[in-house]
């Protein structure tokens, strides 16, 4: 296949079950390199269920998952983050008691790169001067919406490829929401790929450049971001134009 056929990130005909429940079905998604692509829907949907069986938390019974033409079903975290794929989880999930520093040193451990770690770490700082202020600071005592910075910093530090991010809105004033996803531009526009699942429909697909949607585990709409911002059924579901 040419590279310029092949998705950075593929699934294709996934289902994925916990004990009895069909939580995805026949799930297939394309993430293009260089883009930055949004899977969106409500709760229950499916979409954290789609990161977790992309990062192995969660076994695909059928189907495949590819990255960059490779299968990645079974690998574990730290070579999925090898090979160019890093997580900002949901709630943060920051080493509460370490400091800002120490969280950024967690998120290069896979590195050997002493250059490259003191070049990276330059940028995240610089993309998040809060961040620089608070350096010393616990991570534990930090503002909702500097913890979510500091996980996006921390996932950077590895370098990746591709970024994933679960709900980087939740809980966030919208304020800071506009601010991380400016921020999300701002990474993509420096190189790296990212995939954003999100509830908040509006603010990711004013962002993203394709779009999917899930209900009950299966995608019931894909197309680009613009379209699917004046698709009739996503505006009355999702875009609050009852």
């Amino acid at each position: 296949m040419d590279d310029n056929d092949r998705a950075l990130l593929e699934l294709s005909h996934v289902d994925t079950f916990y004990g009895p429940i069909h939580a995805l079905r026949d799930v297939s998604l394309r993430i293009e390199d260089g883009h930055i692509t949004c899977l969106l829907g409500g709760n229950a949907s499916g979409k954290s269920t789609t990161l977790k069986t992309i990062l192995g938390m969660a076994d695909a019974v059928n189907g495949t998952i590819e990255y960059l033409g490779e299968r990645i079903g079974g690998m574990t975290t730290a070579e999925l983050v090898q090979r160019g794929i890093s997580m900002v989880p949901e709630n943060r999930r920051i080493f509460t008691r370490m400091t800002v520093m120490e969280n950024l040193e967690m998120g290069s451990y896979l590195r050997t790169d002493k250059d490259g770690i003191k070049e990276d770490l330059e940028r995240v700082l610089s993309l998040f001067p809060r961040l620089e202020e608070r350096h010393k600071q616990v991570g534990g005592t930090l503002s909702g919406g500097e913890q979510q910075m500091l996980a996006m910093a921390r996932a950077l530090m590895s370098r990746p490829r591709l970024l994933l991010m679960d709900e980087p809105s939740m809980g966030l004033a919208p304020i800071l929401v506009q601010q991380i996803f400016d921020i999300i531009v701002e990474i993509n526009q420096q190189g790296t790929s990212v995939f954003v699942v999100e509830q908040n429909a509006n603010m990711a697909l004013s962002i993203a450049d394709y779009g999917y949607v899930l209900q009950t585990g299966k995608i019931v709409l894909a197309d680009t971001a613009a379209n699917l911002q004046v698709n009739k059924m996503m505006r009355e579901a999702y875009l609050g134009e009852m």
